[in-house]
């Protein structure tokens, strides 16, 4: 669903927006003056788009209009098909341990990960934590998910990763594997990233784009070594689109069938674009940097997170602490 903007009929300043079904809304907010418009908007967009009853489905769908543009809400949209015939017209007060149990148990005979359902149920949470925080619901029940898995420890080592690269068939998906392991980028900012955000002159890559209003994980600006540059400057040559991972003049939608292909060559069946993000993180421990460094470098909010995940591939890690240890 689009976010609500401003619009003029007959004089009269309105709120306009899409609704999921496509149609096109717009309500007077009664005034002509556009600070006066601007002031009584929110309020407007927030009672218009009240959800209307406070079940499950009506208040998932509320959060979704009051979040619109954030990254979420694509994942949710995915979350959403798991959960909603379980949980869709219960009262969103009511949900109860039982039915997370129900839940998992279900999902687990369908040979779901616990990750996937720590996911979906992380998001059915949310959406009822912030009903409790609009006064939508008196209050948010406790919802039980399966722990966490621990991160998955495969990588590619970096043979492996020139190996890859050697089996790719398509120019664009050795460029890809060379942007992504050179730049530690997730999969959709190495996809998303366009040529006005290449500085070949200071040599540097801005991986968020600074006109995307959406809440994004893990875009930092960060340098290009000598490998990636040269495959950029000969890419940008050959470009017919303002994306670098382009493919006939078009950007690329997704990598995973030729990387799959590529890994599958090499005996490598579990590549993933992913994988190409960890192993770059992974070589950055083994090479001794500190956590704090390849924290800013991957995007990540929390060095806690980096050293969670990275620290135990560093040799250099409590190394001194060791060493004071010695008799």
């Amino acid at each position: 669903m689009s976010e609500w903007r401003i619009t003029r009929l007959r004089g009269e300043f309105c709120i306009t927006w899409t609704d999921e079904s496509g149609v096109r809304r717009r309500y007077k907010l009664g005034t002509s003056d556009r600070a006066e418009a601007n002031r009584r908007a929110p309020a407007r967009f927030a009672e218009l788009t009240r959800p209307l009853t406070t079940t499950v489905a009506d208040l998932w769908s509320g959060y979704e209009t009051d979040m619109a543009g954030r990254a979420v809400i694509g994942t949710m949209k995915h979350t959403w098909k798991a959960l909603k015939d379980r949980f869709g017209m219960i009262d969103g007060q009511s949900v109860t341990i039982a039915d997370c149990r129900a839940h998992t148990e279900e999902r687990r005979k369908a040979g779901i990960k616990d990750g996937t359902i720590h996911t979906e149920l992380g998001h059915l949470r949310m959406v009822l934590l912030w009903a409790e925080k609009h006064r939508l619901i008196d209050r948010a029940p406790a919802i039980e998910r399966p722990p966490k898995p621990e991160p998955k420890d495969a990588y590619l080592t970096r043979e492996e990763v020139r190996a890859l690269m050697r089996a790719a068939k398509v120019p664009h998906i050795r460029l890809a594997i060379l942007l992504m392991i050179g730049t530690g980028a997730r999969n959709e900012a190495a996809l998303q990233l366009t040529w006005d955000r290449v500085d070949f002159e200071r040599r540097i890559i801005q991986l968020r784009n600074p006109f995307d209003k959406a809440r994004r994980k893990g875009r930092p600006t960060v340098p290009i070594n000598d490998n990636l540059l040269a495959a950029l400057d000969d890419a940008r040559r050959a470009a017919l689109s303002p994306f670098v991972i382009e493919w006939a003049g078009s950007p690329v939608k997704s990598i995973k069938r030729g990387l799959k292909a590529a890994g599958n060559e090499i005996g490598r069946p579990d590549t993933s674009p992913h994988m190409l993000r960890h192993s770059a993180a992974v070589w950055l421990a083994e090479d001794g940097h500190s956590m704090h460094e390849i924290a800013q470098f991957l995007g990540h909010d929390d060095v806690k997170t980096t050293t969670r995940v990275y620290a135990r591939y560093s040799p250099t890690h409590l190394r001194k602490l060791a060493d004071s240890l010695a008799v």
